[in-house]
């Protein structure tokens, strides 16, 4: 067969993928983590296929969100693209501090973390989203389970988020009662929210159920460092947890050998950036639409090469 000087797609793919593998500093896989929210895993798989674009070798890893910093530390896994503000930074901060890990940068996105109740709830009890209005209805969000204590939803365990600190912290007559998945969490909210029901929970941004559903973050005395760590800050002189959650930046953090291994890919994920409105809008195509993962990374990433491939310059 006479050669015709036009090579095959498949021999333009593979010349290319060649090329490219031939760029990275390492063909060992670099271990990106990923949790039980959909946020999250759309965050990483966003930057793992732009990686694996750039030919690099990416293994996602399921991990806990917080006990995840021991195998960062010891370079057993490689990244973690979202340590929220709001309930990460205490064990982020710890982890820099051995000099194990490192902050790789804000990823764009700002966190909100906090109680969360739908606007119904303000009729059964007047004074809200204030919190001293808590203290005076808690039964109002009681269940069969709970009563007379009201009951609070919190997000699965391994968040963190030191709900149960902050209920005996505020004297609040609730009883904090953890989903066991993130989708739990809002399948509770769901069909609370349809009957009618008392509900108050964890919620959280970005997100897409703060424009879905009519509510209002509770405001509580407002974070700071000192409240968490010393009892005497705050409006309980005798304990700490006594405010609100921090809000802030997500980090993106990192074995502290990364860039010396993948120089590359590091700087890549330090360039990473998106927006709070662009991840919600993601969120909300896999679970309320039921795309798959892939598929809403894949038309995002389409959409948006230019701006990727400036993260791997």
């Amino acid at each position: 067969m006479k050669y015709s000087g036009i090579p095959s797609v498949a021999l333009v793919i593979a010349l290319n993928i060649g090329a490219a593998k031939a760029d990275v500093e390492s063909l060992d896989p670099i271990k990106i983590t990923t949790h039980d929210w959909s946020g999250q895993i759309i965050t990483t798989t966003i930057m793992g296929e732009v990686l694996k674009r750039a030919g690099y070798n990416i293994e996602y890893v399921q991990a806990d969100y917080i006990a995840q910093f021991a195998g960062l530390k010891t370079g057993d896994l490689h990244v973690a693209m979202e340590i929220w503000e709001t309930t990460g930074r205490e064990a982020m901060d710890e982890a820099i501090e051995t000099g194990n890990v490192v902050s790789l940068g804000e990823s764009g996105m700002i966190a909100i973390e906090e109680w969360w109740f739908p606007s119904y709830m303000e009729d059964v009890c007047p004074g809200l989203p204030n919190w001293e209005a808590l203290k005076d209805c808690a039964e109002a969000f009681s269940t069969a389970e709970t009563a007379p204590l009201g009951r609070y939803l919190g997000g699965p365990v391994t968040w963190g988020g030191f709900d149960e600190e902050r209920v005996e912290a505020l004297e609040l007559d609730f009883e904090v009662v953890h989903a066991g998945t993130d989708a739990a969490l809002f399948a509770e909210l769901e069909s609370a929210y349809q009957r009618k029901a008392p509900i108050i929970l964890w919620l959280y941004e970005p997100h897409w159920a703060p424009a879905k559903y009519d509510g209002k973050f509770i405001e509580f005395p407002p974070y700071s460092a000192a409240c968490y760590q010393d009892a005497t800050t705050g409006v309980n002189p005798s304990a700490a947890y006594d405010c609100g959650k921090p809000t802030g930046p997500i980090w993106k953090v990192a074995w502290a050998g990364l860039g010396q291994k993948w120089p590359g890919a590091a700087q890549a994920i330090s360039n990473f950036h998106v927006s709070n409105a662009e991840m919600s809008a993601m969120i909300s195509k896999v679970d309320l639409e039921g795309q798959a993962v892939d598929a809403v990374v894949g038309e995002w990433l389409s959409a948006n090469e230019e701006r990727w491939q400036g993260w791997l310059k």
